[in-house]
C-alpha cells in the first residue's frame, strides 16, 4: 500500500488500492470457504496443516521470484533520528488520529465478530463448519464487488458520501446479522457487510497513504497495527458479551459505532491537495 502511495497520484489511488484489495480478497473468499470444508473433513488441525503448507510454498516462491525485480534506488542506512522524525511527521498530521482510531474500532466491531459467526448460525439451527466458512467468505465477496465497482463509485460520488454510504451499509449489515436469519440470508447480509466495510475502509486507506510523503511505509505500518489491535480486542469483547448473554446487543452497539466512525471520518478527513471533483454528486 505504501508503494501504491509512492507510485499512484492521489486522485487515482483509491481505484488502485481497490484493485490490490480485489486480489487479496479473492484469496480471503476462497480461503474462508475452503477452510470450512477442510474443517468438516479433517477437523480443525487439518486447517492449520493446509495453511502452513501454503505459507511455505508462497514463501519459497516469493524468495526466488521477487529477487528478480530491480531495486528502484539504494536502500537508505538505518538512522534512529530519521525514524523518530518520520513518526513525528505522521502524527503531526491532524488526520492521523482519525485514520488510526477509526480502523481500530473497525477491527473491534467488524472483524471481531468473525470468530462468533458459527455461534450465530448455530442459534438458527445451522451447525456445519462449511456453511460458517461460506458466510465468512461472503464478506470477502462483498469486498471483491467493491474492488471491481470502485472506479464507478469514485466517479459519481464525493469521498465524503462514499464514507457515509459504506458506514451505513456496514452498520446495517452488522445489525441484521444479529437477528439470526437462516444461513442463506446471512450470506447476503455478510456480502453487504463486506461491501460496506471496504467502501468506508478504502477511503480511510487513501488518507493513510497521504499522511507523510517521506514515511508512507511507517504510516501504513501504524495503520495496520491499530487495525490488528482492534481485531485482537474484538473477539475478547464479543466473547465477554457471549458469556453474559449480550452478544447481539454488542453487535447493535457495534453498528452504532460504525455509523459514528463514518460520520466523523466524512467530516474530518480532507486531502491536503484535493483530488479532482467527481462528475456528479
Amino acid at each position: 500500500m505504501a508503494l501504491v502511495g509512492d507510485l499512484v497520484p492521489i486522485h487515482q489511488r483509491q481505484v488502485m488500492i481497490g484493485r490490490l484489495l480485489a486480489v487479496g480478497l479473492t484469496g480471503n473468499v476462497l480461503g474462508a470457504a475452503i477452510a470450512g470444508v477442510i474443517g468438516d473433513l479433517f477437523g480443525w488441525r487439518g486447517i492449520f496443516a493446509v495453511i502452513g503448507t501454503f505459507g511455505l510454498i508462497i514463501t519459497v516462491a516469493a524468495f526466488y521470484i521477487l529477487r528478480s525485480f530491480p531495486v528502484p534506488k539504494p536502500r537508505p542506512v538505518f538512522n534512529v533520528s530519521a525514524v523518530k522524525a518520520n513518526y513525528r511527521s505522521i502524527f503531526a498530521d491532524p488526520r492521523a488520529k482519525f485514520c488510526f482510531g477509526s480502523v481500530f474500532f473497525e477491527g473491534i466491531f467488524i472483524h471481531g465478530i468473525f470468530p462468533y459467526v458459527a455461534i450465530l448460525l448455530l442459534a438458527s439451527g445451522e451447525a456445519r463448519a462449511s456453511i460458517a466458512g461460506l458466510v465468512i467468505g461472503a464478506f470477502g465477496l462483498g469486498g471483491v464487488i467493491y474492488s471491481l465497482s470502485v472506479p464507478a463509485w469514485v466517479t459519481y460520488f464525493a469521498e465524503r458520501k462514499l464514507m457515509l454510504i459504506g458506514g451505513t451499509l456496514a452498520a446495517l449489515a452488522l445489525a441484521l446479522a444479529a437477528l439470526h436469519f437462516p444461513w442463506y440470508y446471512q450470506v447476503a447480509v455478510f456480502a453487504l457487510f463486506g461491501f460496506g466495510f471496504y467502501l468506508l475502509h478504502g477511503c480511510i486507506q487513501v488518507h493513510v497513504t497521504d499522511l507523510s510523503a517521506t514515511a508512507r511505509g511507517a504510516a501504513t505500518s501504524v495503520h495496520s497495527s491499530f487495525f490488528f489491535m482492534g481485531q485482537a480486542t474484538g473477539p475478547v469483547l464479543y466473547g465477554y458479551g457471549y458469556a453474559h448473554g449480550s452478544l447481539e446487543w454488542l453487535m447493535f452497539l457495534g453498528s452504532a459505532v460504525i455509523i459514528t466512525v463514518a460520520v466523523v471520518c466524512s467530516r474530518f478527513l480532507r486531502h491536503r491537495n484535493a483530488p479532482p471533483p467527481p462528475q456528479q454528486t
